[in-house]
């Protein structure tokens, strides 16, 4: 990894363990193993590092993403196992400093313009997998239901971080509660 990728892996985890509020010059270029004027060659200030570290977790999070919609639209063709599916997929994505800290710079984008075009690609990106998930179920209007299926999906993971639960319990009901709401009648 460059200093740069460590740079930002350092302030994705410190924001993840303690805060936006850890991430100072000295803890960042102290986690990320890099000099101060290493961190502020790359990163000239405090904007800058918190609006490329979201960006950086979210293309890799679209890349991911991308990677699981082509895998499920190639496996999931039943509506009985798309919610087991979707379930799986939380249990091995949604876990770690990484995590949290994807949350909190989502919230600190409300607060914060310069943040909010990251944000809201991060959001259409759910939105697409959700979307392609649920057209490869046939359910209609699928582009309008996705947000509400990313809406419960974010909601799950503030209650598993909260909570502390590494299950995924209960995503696989939430999501099939869901798709029978979408189902024409």
């Amino acid at each position: 990894m460059s200093a740069r990728e460590d740079i930002l892996q350092a302030t994705l985890r410190l924001i993840g363990e303690q805060g936006i509020s850890a991430v100072t010059n000295r803890a960042v270029a102290r986690a990320a193993g890099v000099s101060l004027g290493s961190l502020t060659y790359h990163f000239p200030s405090q904007e800058d590092l918190l609006r490329e570290a979201l960006h950086a977790f979210v293309d890799a999070e679209i890349a991911r993403i991308t990677a699981y919609v082509t895998s499920l639209a190639d496996s999931v063709h039943a509506p009985a196992q798309a919610p087991d599916e979707v379930e799986k997929a939380v249990v091995d994505f949604a876990y770690g400093p990484e995590q949290i800290a994807n949350l909190e710079l989502h919230l600190h984008a409300a607060r914060d313009p310069a943040l909010r075009e990251t944000s809201i690609r991060s959001v259409e990106a759910y939105d697409h997998l959700a979307a392609a998930i649920l057209k490869a179920l046939d359910i209609p209007d699928a582009e309008r239901h996705a947000p509400a299926i990313v809406a419960m999906l974010y909601g799950l993971a503030v209650r598993r971080l909260a909570t502390g639960d590494t299950t995924a319990a209960g995503t696989a009901d939430a999501f099939r509660l869901l798709l029978l709401g979408a189902l024409p009648r």
